[in-house]
């Protein structure tokens, strides 16, 4: 005899899953996952170890080991963009008017570079693709 599954409701997310979370500052939370998602990608293209890694952005090896498992609560939006410019990356910010469909303003991070390959943390992999 099978048993009969019930179903969970399933609720439709929206594209940031720190504001389906309930988290404050959700378009923060999302900007730092993706650039840190950019971050490891470069890393690990460049076979960089932990170390060289730590050297080349200026901070120390734990601290790459932090950012590399996707553990941000210490690094702000501006210290990951300067993490990218060590690793000869441009970081444009470009403020503009919302469209009129939207009742306000949004934060987005557009990327001009090779798609991003290989393994991410699942803590930031999660936040990028929220599965409903």
């Amino acid at each position: 005899m099978t048993k009969r599954r019930t179903h969970e409701p399933v609720e439709i997310s929206t594209d940031n899953i720190f504001a389906d979370l309930g988290l404050p500052n959700p378009e923060e939370h999302l900007a730092k996952a993706k650039l840190t998602v950019q971050i490891i990608d470069i890393i690990r293209r460049r076979g960089l170890s932990q170390t060289a890694a730590a050297e080349i952005l200026g901070i120390d090896q734990p601290k790459v080991s932090a950012l590399m498992r996707g553990q941000l609560k210490n690094f702000s939006l501006d210290r990951l963009c300067r993490f990218l410019n060590h690793l000869d990356k441009d970081v444009d910010i470009v403020v503009k008017d919302k469209p009129r469909s939207r009742t306000h303003g949004e934060t987005h991070i557009v990327f001009q570079s090779r798609s991003v390959r290989g393994h991410i943390p699942a803590a930031v992999s999660e936040a990028l693709h929220p599965t409903p």
